[in-house]
């Protein structure tokens, strides 16, 4: 039975992401609206549903290591893994507005996260500061996406397929939009189902099932409607997509649980001593690949997978305190990461200076 959930949730979640980015598209050219808004809003909105479902689940019935830890996993699988994988099946241009703002955006509410929880919780008055912040940076966006050019628009549009006729219609669209992020919602809703039976029985302590396989799980949304929309060419949804999401993840996922949890969100000695500062990395490291001839290669999509995988690997060790830890962290903090900063920040000058 668990076999057979994890494998109606892969069909489910691969039979929206269809739907969702051909009714964003459309969408997009039917109101004038640059794909890169309505990836960094209703396809992120959209796509971190399952976020916010596990998160205030989580805060409710106060398992509050889950409902924190899927966040913080979910921002840290979006960059590396999604865009690595992205970046593996096609190299990815970076709209301008994404290295100039969302990233930017999305480094300070990683800022702001860390900061709120420097006291060891997030408390209810921490969580509407958040909250409100959504939704000003909603409305900025939608103000910037009315006063975009209209030539702008068009040129950014240019990937999308308009040669069918059926779903031209904006209410068609809306409605390709509604069903597929349901079919999204309920493909990883079976996915986490099934991977959370696996993991209790070997185990694995909250705190790593909502790092890993519950923010994986729920972020299977982000992988199916990015990968498709890198397949499609439509590059601004797939980036914009993950971008969006890992600010709303923060803005909303936490905002949102923070303000239904009967006492507040405890962070986590763990969170607060690593796994906030991984995400706050991974946050940085988009600007260097980012900035490196606005795209991300094939090659830094392989980086981030790699990282992903450190990072999980480093996560089970820890769980099991397993011999091999302190040699491991050692390679990949006195090694592996600076090797990688060096070459990432070479590559940039050089193609700046070309």
């Amino acid at each position: 039975m668990t076999f057979l959930l994890f494998i109606g949730g892969l069909v489910a979640l691969i039979a929206g992401a269809e739907l969702l980015v051909r009714g964003a598209g459309k969408l997009a050219m039917s109101f004038g609206i640059p794909p890169l808004v309505v990836g960094l809003t209703v396809v992120a909105f959209g796509t971190s549903s399952p976020e916010v479902a596990v998160s205030v689940g989580a805060a409710l019935s106060g398992k509050v290591d889950i409902a924190i830890g899927n966040v913080v996993g979910s921002n840290i699988f979006n960059v590396l893994f999604i865009l690595g994988v992205s970046a593996l099946i096609t190299p990815l241009v970076v709209n301008v507005q994404i290295i100039r703002q969302e990233v930017p955006i999305m480094i300070g509410a990683s800022l702001l996260l860390i900061a709120f929880g420097l006291d060891g919780e997030l408390s209810f008055i921490d969580a509407g500061i958040l909250f409100a912040l959504l939704v000003l940076y909603v409305v900025f966006l939608v103000v910037q996406a009315r006063r975009a050019p209209k030539d702008d628009v068009a040129a950014a549009s240019a990937d999308i397929d308009t040669s069918s006729t059926w779903d031209r219609h904006w209410a068609v669209q809306v409605a390709l939009i509604v069903v597929g992020l349901g079919l999204l919602v309920l493909g990883s809703n079976w996915l986490v189902d099934a991977a959370i039976v696996f993991a209790k029985s070997l185990g694995v302590s909250d705190l790593v099932i909502g790092l890993t396989i519950v923010a994986a799980g729920t972020s299977m949304p982000e992988v199916a409607t990015s990968i498709l929309a890198a397949i499609r060419g439509q590059r601004d949804i797939a980036i914009g997509n993950v971008v969006g999401s890992n600010t709303f993840n923060i803005l909303g996922c936490l905002g949102v649980a923070g303000l239904v949890a009967p006492a507040g969100l405890p962070l986590a000695p763990a969170l607060l001593s690593f796994d906030l500062w991984v995400m706050l990395a991974v946050a940085f490291a988009c600007l260097p690949v980012f900035l490196s001839g606005r795209e991300i290669a094939r090659w830094e999509g392989g980086i981030f997978l790699g990282y992903y995988a450190a990072y999980t690997a480093y996560l089970i060790l820890a769980s099991q305190q397993h011999d091999a830890l302190p040699a491991f962290s050692s390679v990949m903090l006195g090694f592996v990461v600076p090797i990688t900063i060096v070459t990432l920040i070479a590559t940039m000058l050089r193609r700046q200076k070309s």
